[in-house]
């Protein structure tokens, strides 16, 4: 059995090909354990890094969605796609391009940065009329979705070689890569789809430091890729325990909140011995357990 704490969080360095569902089977394998989820997939063609919770730290999910996400992506200018990637069909082709230069990239990349409106992916996830949008486009059925707010914190030009521009970016939960390359050729005129795309981080949690898939298979982790339940949440407000609370919170019982207003009804994780106790939300008189986990 593999020396990680469980529950927790294992990182996951995904190479192109294998879905992100392909991954966490081979993590059930790796582990022995059967309830392992994810914080966010990556498309088969993407990679980069997957945050894999483990056990009963499936039930912390939610609490990472908040988290930005770094992303290396490089875009092909001149052709728009059915799917918005390199998998799909082109369905326009323009040589406007060849006109294009770096300063109107500059331009264009500024547009897009900060909140906006941006329109899914025709091949999303994202349910319209009870359906996945992607089946209703497989299916050759038009699709139109609704433009959904998202925040855009950093689009920077890495480098150029047209047609392909290469970009990070720092994103909001929600926020589609290639839907922003579409964006981008469309600001450019050109018109543009993504052509390969590598997260590099989600929060504080680093791709460099995520185990691969091969070495997952064999039950191998570097240190910093296999966290605790307490080191996973480090990133959140911490409050440590005494014994007397412990007992009070795995009752489900309410602590004083000993006067800290800061981030009220945001989630604070409550440890004791290193231990995640529970997961709870502060006002400003009392910390309540909203999510327990008794020691096993």
């Amino acid at each position: 059995m593999p020396e990680i704490d469980l529950p927790g969080v294992l990182l996951v360095d995904k190479p192109e090909g294998p879905t992100s569902h392909d991954v966490i089977q081979v993590a059930r394998k790796a582990l022995g354990v059967r309830r392992i989820g994810h914080t966010g997939t990556l498309d088969p063609f993407a990679s980069g890094l997957l945050l894999l919770c483990v056990g009963r730290a499936t039930r912390l999910a939610e609490y990472f969605h908040r988290l930005p996400k770094v992303y290396l992506a490089r875009a092909v200018l001149g052709v728009e796609t059915d799917t918005e990637d390199r998998t799909g069909q082109a369905t326009i082709r323009s040589d406007e391009w060849r006109a294009v230069k770096r300063e109107d990239i500059e331009r264009a990349a500024d547009s897009l940065r900060g909140e906006h409106e941006q329109v899914p992916p025709a091949f999303s996830a994202k349910k319209l009329a009870g359906r996945r949008a992607y089946e209703v486009a497989r299916a050759g059925e038009a699709v139109e979705l609704q433009a959904r707010p998202v925040r855009v914190d950093a689009l920077e030009l890495r480098d150029l070689r047209l047609p392909e521009v290469e970009f990070m970016t720092e994103v909001s939960t929600g926020t589609y890569i290639r839907a922003l390359a579409r964006d981008l050729g469309r600001e450019l005129g050109c018109g543009a789809h993504l052509s390969s795309l590598h997260r590099v981080s989600i929060g504080p949690f680093r791709a460099l430091d995520a185990v691969s898939l091969a070495d997952l298979g064999e039950s191998r982790f570097p240190p910093e890729a296999a966290l605790s339940a307490a080191r996973a949440l480090s990133w959140l407000p911490t409050r440590d325990l005494s014994d007397s609370e412990v007992e009070e919170i795995e009752h489900g019982r309410p602590i004083p909140n000993a006067g800290d207003t800061a981030g009220v009804d945001a989630p604070v994780a409550m440890v004791a011995g290193g231990r995640l106790v529970a997961v709870g939300r502060r006002d400003s008189e009392w910390l309540r357990p909203e999510k327990v986990f008794h020691e096993a």
